[in-house]
């Protein structure tokens, strides 16, 4: 064994680094929706909010969603200041944010659930995110296509050397770049209105890539 790790250290190679990337369809979403409120105490102002989520929760949990699809992301209350030259700031009234983080398997329920909660008194949708579930498949095949990548990159460069390729030594699976969420253009609409036609949404696709690098053997005489 020790003989033959010599004489493969001593054997002309070529070392090839390559990115394999497969396209992934998003299948779920998180979406963040938020009711804000005004008023001219905090405590009217947090009523005023908890009215119009509870509502919002109703209508979400109506549409099939279940209280683990459903968590409160953020709460905020903040005094608004009415500011004047040579006067300490008055306080005007209090800004109550209640956020809600969504997540939705079905892509087809997007659309219903942004309609529902604008509907029911949501003023903002402050965050809509796609992501992919089925990556692992995603990921090997991406590997695959590295090494053929690979492959041939090496074939060039031994044919370039006026030689030929020899079998493949070694390889390191190196990176693995999942998809990240990806984020969509969302404008918040008024929930004042019900809107007229459901929201349309276009998750697109994604890409899984994978690094690695390679070691051939070289076979044929250098330049």
């Amino acid at each position: 064994m020790a003989q033959n790790d010599a004489t493969i250290a001593t054997q002309p190679q070529i070392s090839v680094a390559a990115r394999g990337e497969i396209k992934v369809n998003p299948d779920r979403a998180t979406i963040q929706i938020s009711v804000q409120t005004k008023a001219a105490t905090a405590a009217a102002a947090a009523s005023e909010n908890a009215a119009k989520q509870k509502a919002v929760i109703d209508a979400l949990k109506a549409l099939g969603l279940h209280d683990s699809d459903i968590s409160t992301s953020d709460y905020s209350v903040y005094p608004e200041q009415r500011y004047e030259p040579n006067k300490e700031p008055v306080v005007v009234g209090y800004n109550v944010t209640n956020t809600l983080s969504v997540e939705v398997t079905s892509l087809k329920m997007v659309g219903p659930v942004i309609d529902a909660s604008l509907a029911k008194g949501a003023n903002m949708i402050t965050s809509l995110q796609f992501s992919a579930s089925n990556t692992e498949a995603a990921r090997r095949s991406a590997i695959a296509m590295a090494i053929t990548r690979a492959h041939g990159d090496a074939e060039a460069a031994a044919k370039a050397a006026g030689g030929s390729l020899g079998g493949l030594l070694e390889v390191t699976i190196g990176a693995y770049y999942a998809p990240p969420p990806r984020p969509f253009d969302m404008k918040a609409r008024s929930g004042m209105a019900v809107a007229t036609e459901q929201t349309p949404v276009n998750p697109g696709e994604q890409t899984v890539s994978v690094d690695l690098n390679t070691r051939w053997v070289y076979l044929g005489p250098m330049r």
